[in-house]
C-alpha cells in the first residue's frame, strides 16, 4: 500500500468512530451513562438585565436530590451549566446530570433523546459514513448511485424527523389555549460580526405572564414580536396551552402556519427521496 491508496480508506476513520461509540453505549460507559442524572425543579426565577446578552437564558436556582448522599441542593444556574433555560417557572420541573459525587457540576439538560444512551456522537458518524459512501459510489459509478443514495437518504431523514409529530402535538395543546396578558420586562442585546466585517445586533424580549391558575412564567422570547428592539414594556396577549405553559405564541394564526410549513417541508422531503431514489433503481435498471 502507498501514500496515495490511503485517502481510499477514510471510511475506516468515521466506521471506526461509530464502532467505538456503540461498543461503549452497549458496555454501559459513555460519559452520559455513567452521569448521575436526577429531577430537577425551579425554586426561584430572576430576570436577564436589560441590554444583557441572551445567551445565559432566564437566570434560575434549581433544587435537586443527590441520591447517594440523599442531601439536598439548590444552586443557582445563569446559562453556565449545560442548557439555557427560556422559559422558567417556580417549579418546573427538567432534569440535570453531573459526574458521581459532583453534584456542583451539574448541567442542565432539556432534551434527553439520545443523551442518556450516549450514542449522539457513533449516530454522527454513521450519518457521515453514509453521505461518504453515497459521494464515494457517485465518484467511482456515475450520477444513478447519486440519486439512488441522496434519495435513500433524503427518505431516511424524511422518515425519522420528529417535526410533524412535533407540529401536530403543539397544534393539539394551543387547540385549548387561554389567553392571558402578557408584557414585556426587559430586551437582550447580542452583536454579531457578519460576513462584511460589519456588526449584526440581534434582541429577544423577556416576557412575563401570569397562568389562571396562578403561575408566573417568564419567557426569553426569540420570535413572535415585531421590532423586538423597541418592545420594551410593550403589553401583550400570549396563548397558553393549559396543560404545560412552556407551549405559547403571541399570534395563533402564524404558529399554525409555521406548523403547516414545517410539515409540507418534511413531506416535500419525502416525496424528493422517494422520486430520487426510484429514478436512481430505473437508471441501473
Amino acid at each position: 500500500m502507498t501514500w496515495h491508496d490511503l485517502p481510499a480508506l477514510w471510511w475506516t476513520v468515521p466506521a471506526a468512530v461509530a464502532l467505538l461509540g456503540y461498543g461503549r453505549s452497549v458496555a454501559g460507559v459513555t460519559r452520559a451513562q455513567r452521569a448521575v442524572w436526577v429531577k430537577a425543579r425551579i425554586v426561584d426565577v430572576g430576570l436577564p438585565a436589560h441590554g444583557d446578552s441572551e445567551r445565559p437564558g432566564i437566570p434560575v436556582t434549581l433544587a435537586f436530590q443527590d441520591p447517594a448522599t440523599g442531601r439536598e441542593f439548590a444552586l443557582p444556574n445563569a446559562g453556565d451549566h449545560g442548557n439555557a433555560i427560556e422559559v422558567a417557572w417556580v417549579g418546573r420541573e427538567g432534569e440535570v446530570r453531573y459526574p458521581p459525587g459532583q453534584p456542583l457540576r451539574f448541567a442542565v439538560v432539556l432534551d434527553t433523546d439520545g443523551e442518556k444512551n450516549g450514542r449522539m456522537v457513533p449516530d454522527c458518524a454513521v450519518m457521515l459514513l453514509l453521505v461518504g459512501l453515497v459521494i464515494d459510489a457517485t465518484v467511482r459509478w456515475g450520477y444513478p448511485w447519486a440519486l439512488l443514495g441522496f434519495g435513500a437518504l433524503l427518505t431516511a431523514a424524511a422518515v425519522r424527523s420528529p417535526d410533524i409529530r412535533v407540529a401536530r402535538a403543539r397544534k393539539a395543546l394551543l387547540a385549548s389555549a387561554v389567553a392571558v396578558p402578557a408584557r414585556v420586562v426587559a430586551v437582550t442585546r447580542d452583536v454579531h460580526a457578519d460576513s462584511e466585517g460589519g456588526d449584526l445586533v440581534s434582541h429577544a424580549p423577556v416576557v412575563t405572564f401570569t397562568t389562571r391558575e396562578g403561575t408566573r412564567v417568564t419567557v426569553l422570547s426569540r420570535d413572535g414580536i415585531r421590532d423586538p428592539g423597541r418592545s420594551l414594556h410593550r403589553a401583550l396577549t400570549i396563548h397558553y396551552a393549559p396543560s404545560d405553559p412552556s407551549v405559547h405564541t403571541t399570534d395563533p394564526t402564524a404558529d399554525r402556519r409555521s406548523g403547516a410549513l414545517s410539515t409540507a417541508f418534511v413531506l416535500a422531503l419525502l416525496l424528493t427521496g422517494v422520486t430520487a431514489f426510484v429514478a436512481g433503481a430505473i437508471e441501473l435498471t
